[in-house]
């Protein structure tokens, strides 16, 4: 029997088996470094797909979504219509601006925010931005209306819970140029005063900018000789109407003191009430001119009839006299030359009173003025007109209206007797609607008279070489309390240039000037305003293409009037003529 041989694995070798395992290894910890980069990659691939998600979001889809850190919205804001002067100048516009605004809930420290905040933001409160950023709201303002550098530096603060808002600031180049005109808007951009008020729902709706019919560079002059004379004589306020008197156009209209309409908050209330359209006074012997205009086209008078103004008149308790009294008969360019009350109020008579309320009434005297202003006052007429009205109104005492009022009336005075209403917006070529208040021949009558106010009578200092410029000076006392303060004055002149052709009516207003040692102590109409626009015409006249005549010395009179000067009545008592 054989026996089998005996087989034996062999002994494995150490080296061999250390380096399989080193290779299973080597193999394992690269196919661990290759998972981990897969998982790594997937995760960068996906966040910066939700990252691009985000962006595309926040730039595209949803505007309205606000990060955390403060940033512009890009929103285009509505918008406000521009407003500018008769030749295209801007005199109010809108402009971007950022607002600032917090959401409480996402400041993460308050007090490190609202020092951060005033250090660039100096104006505002530390304790109250605090107080804001603190509140439980969720929407606090803190500051309107930023400039591209405050904007600029707040972002740099990386504030979480601060935003801007896109809003619009409204602007006025011109500052306090035309402020009575323009008014203002609020911080929301809605109009408060002036013609941003009147015109609010048009300038928030429209594109195309709205045109008045005011020449800045007349505005501009106008303002600065009223503001002179104001200075000059101490007065406590001054007011300006320049009327086209062809159109009702109001060229220029200004009230002082006014104010910066862009920053309307600064100035005192009574900086911001308009004396040219809301302020109505006694505007004294300027009425004188509407007093003789119906009395010539009523046929009560004719520029040859003469009045007794030898002694005062005496109604019940009243006493009407003359501030220089002749002490004789005067004529009817004689009572407008030397501005006789008693002569006004004879010829207001022979008028009567329901003529005369009625040419009042026809001339815009006894209604509101149609000036396109929120801002415009109520005459104040007698309750009772009774007689003694009636010869108070004629030399412009016993009723109040404003400037502009009679800006406009004399504009119908010289314009053929013809009225365009006055009107701040720009007109077409195509007159207006107009109505007839006097005849031709009554309107020219009164041209010549008011001439000659300015070459013989009270209005000489309002006369200029170059320019036939015509008008009546005015000065009452004001009233307080039921009676009048005897040193407080309303003097006024009111003018039209030139006489032959008119074009303009100016009319400047002082409130409560004082005379000085130019003007011999005197404050009345012919010492401070005629002059005022005297200079005014002077330097409008070349802006508006009138150039001057030379050699203009004589009186713009027809034959009658002057024969009415050169005529004396027969004896005192004046039996040759009618006893007015």
């Amino acid at each position: 029997m054989h026996d089998k041989p005996n087989h034996r694995a062999p002994h494995a070798d150490p080296r061999r088996q250390q380096r399989v395992r080193l290779e299973g290894t080597r193999k394992q910890a690269l196919e661990t470094g290759r998972n981990r980069l897969l998982v790594t990659g997937v995760v960068f691939a996906l966040a910066f797909l939700t990252i691009a998600g985000r962006l595309v979001g926040l730039t595209v889809l949803d505007r309205n979504d606000t990060p955390h850190l403060a940033r512009a919205v890009t929103v285009k804001p509505v918008g406000r219509a521009a407003i500018v002067d008769r030749n295209g100048v801007v005199l109010a516009a809108s402009l971007p601006t950022a607002s600032l605004y917090a959401d409480p809930d996402d400041v993460i420290d308050a007090d490190e925010a609202a020092d951060k905040l005033v250090r660039v933001l100096p104006d505002l409160t530390r304790a109250e931005v605090v107080a804001k950023l603190t509140s439980p709201v969720r929407f606090v303002w803190l500051k309107r209306n930023l400039t591209p550098k405050q904007q600029y530096d707040v972002n740099g603060l990386g504030i979480p819970g601060l935003r801007f808002r896109a809003t619009t600031r409204r602007v006025y180049p011109h500052g306090p140029a035309a402020a009575h005109v323009l008014g203002f808007t609020d911080i929301d951009g809605r109009g408060i005063a002036g013609v941003e008020r009147r015109f609010d729902e048009q300038l928030r709706r429209s594109d195309e900018a709205l045109r008045l019919s005011i020449d800045i560079r007349v505005q501009a002059l106008l303002r600065e000789e009223l503001s002179a004379a104001m200075r000059e004589f101490r007065a406590i306020g001054a007011a300006g109407v320049i009327v086209d008197v062809r159109t009702g156009e109001t060229v220029a209209l200004v009230s002082l003191p006014d104010f910066d309409p862009n920053h309307p908050l600064a100035s005192r209330a009574r900086a911001r009430f308009n004396r040219a359209t809301k302020g109505v006074y006694e505007m004294g012997s300027t009425f004188k001119l509407f007093t003789a205009a119906m009395a010539l086209d009523s046929g009560a008078a004719s520029v040859g009839d003469r009045y007794d103004a030898r002694k005062p008149i005496h109604v019940a308790r009243f006493t009407i006299s003359d501030y220089h009294a002749k002490n004789r008969w005067l004529s009817v360019p004689e009572i407008l030359i030397y501005s006789s009350n008693i002569g006004a109020a004879k010829m207001a008579m022979d008028v009567g009173t329901k003529e005369q309320r009625a040419y009042l009434a026809d001339l815009g005297l006894s209604q509101p003025s149609p000036i396109e202003l929120p801002e415009v006052g109520q005459p104040l007429e007698p309750e009772h007109w009774r007689e003694i009205n009636t010869m108070t109104v004629a030399y412009g005492h016993g009723i109040a209206v404003s400037p502009v009022q009679v800006a406009d009336a004399v504009a119908t005075l010289v314009d053929g007797g013809v009225r365009h209403p006055v009107t701040l917006l720009k007109r077409s070529a195509a007159a207006p609607a107009v109505q007839r208040v006097l005849s031709t021949e009554t309107s020219d009558d009164m041209r010549q008279l008011m001439r000659l106010v300015v070459t013989r009578g009270t209005g000489r200092k309002a006369d200029t070489p170059g320019y036939r410029i015509g008008g009546k000076t005015g000065t009452a006392e004001k009233t307080i309390g039921g009676g009048y303060r005897a040193k407080a004055l309303v003097s006024s002149f009111v003018g039209a240039f030139p006489m032959d052709a008119p074009r303009y009516v100016v009319l400047a207003l002082l409130d409560e000037p004082k005379g000085d040692a130019s003007t011999f102590q005197y404050a009345t109409g012919g010492w401070v305003a005629a002059p005022v626009v005297g200079r005014v015409v002077r330097r409008m006249a070349p802006l508006v293409g009138i150039p001057p005549e030379p050699g203009d010395a004589a009186p713009l009179a027809g034959r009658s009037v002057l024969a009415s000067l050169d005529a004396r009545p027969a004896n005192a008592g004046g039996q040759a003529v009618a006893a007015r």
